[in-house]
This record gives C-alpha cells, structure tokens and sequence, in this order.
C-alpha cells in the first residue's frame, strides 16, 4: 500500500484546464457552476484521477511502470481547498505478464470521492 495527498488549489484546476483543454464552465466559472447541482465550482475528475497515476509513477510500484487499464467510478466533487489523499494496494500479481492489480481510492476527509481498479506493467528489475 501506498499512499499521496495534495490540496487542490484554484491554480491548479486552472492549469489543468489548461493542459487538458477541458474548459468546461462547471471547473471554471463561480457563476455558471453556482446554477448547477454542484452549488459551486468543482475539480476535474480527471485531475482527481491523476494522483493515482503519481502513486504508481513514483511510490509503488514506482518508475517505470505502465498502465494497461485503470476503471474510475466517481462518488462526490472536490472542490478548491480540499486535500485528496490517493491510496493504492496490490490486490493480484501476474508474474508471467508483470502485471500487477491494484485498488484505487481517493478520499477527502475520510470519504471516498474516487474508487477503481488499475493493471500496471511493472518493469523487470534485471540490470
């Protein structure tokens, strides 16, 4: 198991409709996100999604390795000032394909607001 936790900020959600292009008004504008069942502007999912991939990337099972699926079921909005800790645990090797499963979960205050599985290619130790 292994674990990252960041504080998403305004900065952020802008930049990453920056990069992703995903502009919509629901991530951007106060005052159209304010009109919907959100009350209020929310982070991308995806954004969300992503510290699963800096969990596997840089913690476990670490660089090198590569996605081969990852499957998202999104619980509850995160919004600017939330921390959303992201929490992976090895539920299944498969040696013969170095694939490794994994349960993934985001949570901000205790409460799920992302769970999924992932496989991940995991690269071969041997120098």
């Amino acid at each position: 198991m292994d674990v990252f936790a960041k504080t998403i900020t305004d900065a952020d959600i802008i930049t990453f409709a920056e990069v992703s292009g995903d502009t919509n008004p629901l991530h951007l504008s106060n005052e159209f996100a304010s009109e919907t069942i959100f009350e209020g502007c929310i982070a991308h999912g995806m954004l969300t999604a992503s510290f699963i991939s800096t969990v596997i990337g840089t913690k476990m099972p670490g660089p090198g390795c590569v996605y081969v699926s990852q499957n998202l079921r999104f619980k509850a909005p995160v919004r600017a000032g939330d921390t959303v800790t992201t929490t992976c645990v090895v539920t299944k090797l498969i040696p013969e394909k170095r694939f490794t499963e994994l349960s993934t979960v985001c949570t901000v205050a205790g409460k799920p607001v992302l769970e999924g599985e992932a496989t991940i290619m995991v690269p071969s130790r041997i120098k």
